[in-house]
């Protein structure tokens, strides 16, 4: 059975993880073709590497990370950092990671933010899937103008 991984953080304000597990479940084969394996961890300096430990050591094909920087300028920093080192993670194992943040700055109104939280977090669980079990669903998307946490924008006229 193959397997997708979901690590998320403490730091964040929202329960990503939960929601980009329950998205996964509700995907044909869930179950029976993939399971899902769910880490936590402190803060989203900590994703990549238990990102590239749950690849190696539990043999997740697709990994989802999220995390949610903060408001302070050291939070973005570190953003900065924790997102090269997912990066490293997906090329020392070759395996993709969805790195998911939603910056605690993007939105004022905390329903708002929650909202943003949901459906970047569900879409980006979709997409894992799709990238292992559908890629022509990708494919069908692709100069659309698809986006995360809003409202799609839409492809450029001509």
């Amino acid at each position: 059975m193959d397997r997708i991984g979901v690590v998320d953080t403490m730091f964040a304000r929202y329960d990503m993880g939960a929601e980009a597990v329950d998205e996964l479940e509700d995907c044909p084969g869930f179950g029976t073709t993939f399971e899902v394996v769910r880490r936590t961890v402190p803060g989203f300096k900590d994703l990549g590497v238990a990102c590239k430990r749950i690849i190696e050591n539990e043999g997740c094909r697709i990994v989802v990370a999220l995390g949610m920087p903060g408001k302070a300028a050291i939070d973005q920093v570190c953003a900065h950092e924790a997102s090269q080192g997912i990066m490293w993670a997906q090329l020392m194992t070759s395996t993709h990671i969805l790195e998911v943040f939603v910056h605690e700055n993007e939105e004022e109104d905390p329903v708002k933010l929650a909202a943003v939280c949901v459906d970047r977090a569900r879409k980006h669980a979709r997409n894992a899937y799709w990238m292992l079990y559908d890629p022509e669903q990708l494919q069908r998307l692709a100069g659309q103008g698809v986006r995360q946490g809003y409202e799609d924008a839409g492809p450029i006229a001509v």
